[in-house]
C-alpha cells in the first residue's frame, strides 16, 4: 500500500507556517491543479484531492494539533483513540467508515434569507443534511460541503459570488455618487452597506465589491458581490458610451440669419453661434461637453446638438406679405424658399 505523503510537504510548508502562509500556498497549488483547468489529466486530480485533503487538516487547528502529534494515524485509525487527546472525533477508534451529520441550512439558502429579493444569485429552499465523510482505510473518502465549498462536484478555491442590482439616475451616473442599501437578515436585523457609483458608469454595467459575497469554507476568502447598475433615462438626454445627445429648437430667422442660442449641457447651459444658412437635422459638436472617462477622470466625452428648425403657427397679416414676398424673390433668383 502506498505511503501518504507528508500534509506540509504536499502544500510545500513549514511545520512552523502560519495560517496565512498555508492558506496561500494551498490556493497557488488549487489554481495550478483545479480540475477545470485541467480536463482528465488524473496526475492534476490527484494532486488537486492532496492539496484539498492536506488543506483541510492543517487549517483547522484542532485537526493540525492532531496530525502534529499522531501523523496520519489521528485520522486513518491506526492511531490511539483521538477522542483522548481532546475529544475532537468521537465515533469509533476500531476504524471502518465514519460519517458526521448536522442539520443546518445551505450556505445559498443562508444568503438567500439575509439579503432577500435585493439578491438574484442562485439559491435553493430549504434545508438540508450536510455529511462528512472519512473512510479510515485511506484517509479521507468523501466531503459534501453543500454551498461550503463545492459547487456541483467542483472545489471552489472561495466562497460564492453574489448578484444584486441598483438603479441610478441619469445624472448619478454622470457624475457619480455613493449610495445606501439596506440589507435584512432572517432574524430582522438590519445592516447599512454603502456603495459608491462611479462617475461615467453606463447602463448594464457590473460594480464588484470584494468579500461582500458568500463567506468561503474552511477560512477561505468570501466571495464577491457583483451589482448591476440600471442606468434610467432622462427625456433631454441620451448617451453612446462617453458621448451625450441632444435637441435644440431655433427660430427660422435664427436658421436663415444665423446667431446666438442658448444650448442646455449637463454641466449648466452654454452660448451657441449658428451659421446663417444652417438646416434643420443639422448637428453642432460641443467638445468635452460629455461624460467622463471611467478610467482617466481628465477625459469626456463630447456632446451632439441636432439642430431643428421652428416653423411659425401663427403670422399676422403683415408677416404672411413680407415672407410672400420672400418666396417671391427666391423664385426670381432662381432659388428655391424651401
Amino acid at each position: 500500500m502506498e505511503s501518504k505523503r507528508d500534509y506540509y510537504e504536499v502544500l510545500g510548508v513549514s511545520k512552523t507556517a502560519d495560517e496565512a502562509a498555508i492558506k496561500k500556498a494551498y490556493r497557488k497549488l488549487a489554481k495550478k491543479y483545479h480540475p477545470d483547468t485541467n480536463a482528465g489529466d488524473a496526475h492534476a486530480e490527484q494532486m488537486f484531492k492532496e492539496i484539498t485533503e492536506a488543506y483541510s487538516v492543517l487549517s483547522d487547528p484542532q485537526k493540525r494539533k492532531l496530525y502534529d502529534q499522531f501523523g496520519h494515524a489521528a485520522f486513518d485509525g491506526t492511531g490511539p483513540d483521538p477522542s483522548a487527546a481532546g475529544g475532537y472525533y468521537g465515533g469509533n477508534s476500531q476504524g471502518g467508515y465514519q460519517t458526521w451529520h448536522f442539520e443546518g441550512q445551505d450556505m445559498d439558502d443562508i444568503f438567500g434569507d439575509i439579503f432577500g429579493d435585493f439578491f438574484h444569485g442562485n439559491s435553493s429552499t430549504g434545508r438540508r443534511s450536510q455529511s462528512f465523510h472519512f473512510n479510515s482505510g485511506s484517509g479521507f473518502g468523501s466531503q459534501d460541503f453543500g454551498g461550503r465549498g463545492f459547487d456541483g462536484g467542483s472545489f471552489r478555491s472561495r466562497g460564492q459570488d453574489m448578484n444584486a442590482q441598483i438603479t441610478v439616475s441619469f445624472d448619478d451616473a454622470a457624475f457619480g455618487c455613493d449610495k445606501v442599501i439596506r440589507l435584512q437578515d432572517e432574524r430582522g436585523s438590519v445592516q447599512s452597506l454603502q456603495i459608491h457609483i462611479p462617475a461615467g458608469i453606463d447602463d448594464g454595467k457590473t460594480i464588484r465589491l470584494r468579500g461582500k459575497g458568500a463567506p468561503g469554507a474552511g477560512g477561505l476568502e468570501p466571495g464577491d458581490l457583483l451589482i448591476k447598475v440600471n442606468v434610467e433615462t432622462r427625456p433631454d438626454f441620451s448617451r453612446k458610451g462617453m458621448d451625450v445627445y441632444s435637441t435644440i429648437q431655433i427660430p427660422f430667422t435664427t436658421a436663415v440669419f444665423g446667431g446666438e442660442v442658448t444650448v442646455p449641457t449637463l454641466k449648466g447651459q452654454v452660448r451657441c453661434n449658428i451659421k446663417a444658412g444652417t438646416q434643420s437635422g443639422s448637428k453642432i459638436r460641443l467638445k468635452g461637453k460629455g461624460i467622463v472617462s471611467m478610467s482617466d477622470p481628465s477625459q469626456y466625452g463630447d456632446q451632439y446638438v441636432t439642430v431643428q428648425i421652428q416653423v411659425p403657427r401663427y403670422l399676422s397679416p403683415e408677416a404672411q406679405q413680407k415672407l410672400k414676398e420672400f418666396e417671391a424673390a427666391c423664385k426670381k433668383s432662381g432659388f428655391s424658399a424651401a
